[in-house]
């Protein structure tokens, strides 16, 4: 409803303009179903907006989001640095865990090479004084092998420790990210800190006087008058 429609209804009698209203609201101002409104899907300007995602076109601008907890940026990026460090911190144990277990196999398997070492002694002294029973050689021959073979399960669990301390020293670079995002939230706060400072007023905005919804000369088109607004019009034409 334009100015001057709403000017001609204030003219006429409260019964005449309650019909008006009655015949405003049958032709098109009936509350909006915001079911359908959320679930429609909305064309503005190359914009392909919905209630639950927001896509873009390949020749229009990206539409703002809502304010909400899910699009506000510090908030992400504060969870994003929060997550990060804490699956850092999780990462960081497994690998200490695994390094302690690795640490654990080369100790055993020391162990057992002692053991394997004092029996090759036993059984060369054997071999030598008897060397026409087979077992004695056998059994030197089977220790043999089972030490070159300690020695390269060693050997490879030396190679593990070293993986997981090269893992650890590439982990650092995590720490190094997060303290880039923090120092990036620390600049968007300071930003956005300024600019309240430079827009600040005198008068608190619920003392300030309500913006005209429209004004001679404005070139709207659409209804500037709600059916709230027209209620609120004829209740306070009837307590006058």
């Amino acid at each position: 409803m334009t100015q001057e429609e709403l000017d001609a209804l204030m003219a006429e009698d409260l019964s005449d303009l309650g019909n008006s209203i009655d015949s405003i609201d049958s032709i098109g101002l009936e509350e909006p179903n915001q079911k359908e409104d959320a679930d429609a899907v909305i064309q503005d300007g190359g914009h392909i907006v919905t209630h639950d995602n927001y896509r873009v076109s390949s020749t229009s601008a990206w539409p703002p989001p809502p304010p909400t907890d899910d699009h506000k940026v510090v908030h992400q990026l504060d969870d994003v640095t929060k997550d990060s460090e804490e699956k850092a911190t999780e990462m960081f144990d497994k690998l200490e865990t695994i390094n302690g277990f690795c640490l654990d196999a080369e100790n055993t398997s020391n162990d057992a090479k002692t053991c394997i070492a004092r029996n090759i002694e036993v059984f060369e002294i054997l071999h030598e004084k008897f060397p026409n029973v087979q077992t004695f050689g056998e059994l030197l021959e089977l220790n043999k092998n089972l030490d070159n073979k300690i020695d390269n399960i060693i050997n490879s669990v030396q190679m593990g420790q070293d993986e997981v301390m090269m893992t650890m020293d590439m982990m650092q670079y995590q720490d190094i990210h997060r303290q880039k995002i923090e120092r990036v939230i620390n600049v968007m706060r300071a930003l956005s800190k300024y600019m309240n400072s430079l827009f600040e007023g005198k008068i608190d905005d619920d003392k300030r006087v309500g913006s005209a919804m429209h004004i001679e000369g404005d070139t709207t088109t659409e209804d500037v008058v709600s059916n709230a607004d027209i209620e609120a019009l004829i209740n306070s034409l009837g307590k006058k």
